[in-house]
């Protein structure tokens, strides 16, 4: 059976507390550069107290963990909504230099929750093209925003990291599916017929459902991710629960919804053949 891009492994790791980078200066001279063209005032409380997570120091053990010295990572894309508190140097070239392999290192930022599938979507291209053997995506969000957004927004409960390792594996098929313009009920739509689609060529087996916060789709296989953590939370979900689905030899299809940008996510995962 051909080999195809698949999900080896997905890792997450919750963090407390704040790193030091939050008390940096030039944190503040950064965000009021950022801020400044919209007229957005500064959270001077929070920079004084020093409070959130930097994404390297929440990423890097869990990279070290995911993948060993002799695994090394061609591609590594990090994907966030929820800023860093790094001022200056992209996160994502400190954390290439956390794997073997020294990556190709991208960030992708700016698509609300559709961002992680984003980031997947990229890694299985470069994948497919040949240009990547391994590619690994890190995902993170932290609790704190350093000024005032125009608008309400939802941040997380707590600091979070998502490693998830793209390779090739023999009969397994990682598919994802992005369309704009969704509303609740269309994109609930769109997920039971994925969901009615995998029955049929499981002639009737169960089908593992994962459906983000927020996103209502009835239905006997669904779990429905509790809120609190916006973008890491269906991902550290699919940590916790792929290793007993995959030993069921259950497709998967995970799901989210982002209202603000009017996104439908999907992800399937088909099973490969048994070990």
């Amino acid at each position: 059976m051909s080999a195809a891009p698949g999900l080896t492994r997905v890792l997450t790791r919750y963090a407390d507390g704040r790193s030091e980078l939050s008390l940096d200066p030039d944190l503040r001279v950064f965000v009021a550069d950022l801020v400044r063209p919209y007229g957005l005032p500064l959270r001077e409380d929070l920079l004084a107290e020093g409070v959130g997570h930097a994404y390297e120091e929440l990423a890097a053990g869990l990279l070290a963990e995911a993948l060993g010295p002799d695994e090394p990572a061609d591609v590594l894309i990090q994907a966030f909504d929820s800023p860093d508190v790094r001022p200056g140097a992209p996160t994502s070239l400190a954390l290439s230099r956390s794997c073997a392999g020294t990556p190709t290192a991208l960030a992708l930022c700016d698509q609300g929750t559709a961002g992680a599938f984003a980031a997947l979507r990229a890694a299985l291209a470069y994948q497919r093209t040949g240009v990547a053997g391994r590619a690994v995506v890190v995902l993170a969000e932290q609790t704190t925003l350093h000024h005032r957004p125009p608008e309400p927004v939802t941040l997380p409960d707590r600091h979070c990291a998502v490693v998830l390792v793209c390779e090739t594996l023999p009969g397994e098929e990682l598919t994802i599916h992005q369309e704009s313009g969704a509303t609740a009920e269309s994109a609930a739509e769109e997920v039971r017929r994925q969901v009615k689609a995998l029955r049929e060529e499981t002639r009737g087996g169960e089908v593992a459902v994962l459906l983000a916060a927020g996103l209502e789709v009835p239905g006997p296989d669904a779990v429905h991710t509790p809120a609190g953590q916006p973008f890491t939370g269906l991902w550290s979900a699919l940590a916790e629960r792929l290793p007993a689905w995959r030993s069921e030899r259950r497709p998967v299809l995970l799901a989210d919804l982002d209202p603000r940008l009017g996104v439908l996510s999907t992800l399937t995962l088909r099973a490969g053949p048994p070990s």
